[in-house]
């Protein structure tokens, strides 16, 4: 083969390689990232340890424990109802509460432990009880920390008390269709002093 034509040859073949390779699908779809933990703001609850501050006043700075009342007591404004706020909520109430004693309140609320993440199993379970929950827990897993179901559960007829701001909310979940992957949406995730009724 003349060096000419061996010349165009090589050309040709390189121009269908970039071409080629040019052609294919390129992913460029961004990495999925896991669903933020807690995307809803945290409401605090009886037992948890708070640390709250106050910008240069250490006198009324404070760590301290809700108490079962929902209440937290802190100097010169005594009791503040800490249960069922977020941590803004309650930044806020305390700051408002301060002001006739602070000029500019700069307050700062950290939950240092969650203690009051708890649910409660009861019915056709083999161990009710109150279990405390560590992270997001989905009502499949609750059940599986109970030791799963007895053999007389109704499985299709679970109902989830829950209580948000005083109203009680009642959510019917149909244990069958998590089992047949028919309804993820019945694999709740469970929020604080949740009632997992099991007939």
């Amino acid at each position: 083969m003349r060096p000419r034509n061996l010349f165009w040859l090589l050309s040709i073949l390189t121009t269908f390689l970039v071409l080629s390779s040019a052609c294919v699908p390129q992913n460029t779809t961004p990495p999925r990232s896991l669903p933020e933990a807690g995307a809803e703001a945290y409401v605090i609850g009886p037992e948890d340890v708070l640390e709250i501050s106050v910008w240069q006043n250490q006198d009324l700075s404070r760590t301290v424990t809700v108490r079962p009342d929902g209440r937290i007591s802190l100097p010169l404004i005594n009791d503040v109802q800490a249960a069922g706020l977020t941590t803004e909520e309650l930044k806020n109430q305390i700051a408002a509460r301060l002001k006739p004693y602070v000029e500019v309140p700069n307050v700062a609320v950290i939950v240092q432990q969650i203690n009051s993440w708890r649910v409660y199993i009861q019915g056709e379970v083999r161990s009710p009880g109150v279990y405390p929950l560590r992270s997001q827990t989905r009502i499949s897993q609750a059940i599986a920390m109970a030791g799963g179901f007895t053999e007389f559960a109704k499985k299709g007829k679970i109902r989830v008390v829950r209580k948000t701001r005083g109203a009680t909310e009642f959510i019917d979940v149909n244990y069958n269709n998590i089992l047949s992957n028919k309804s993820v949406q019945d694999d709740i995730y469970l929020r604080p002093g949740d009632t997992i009724i099991v007939p």
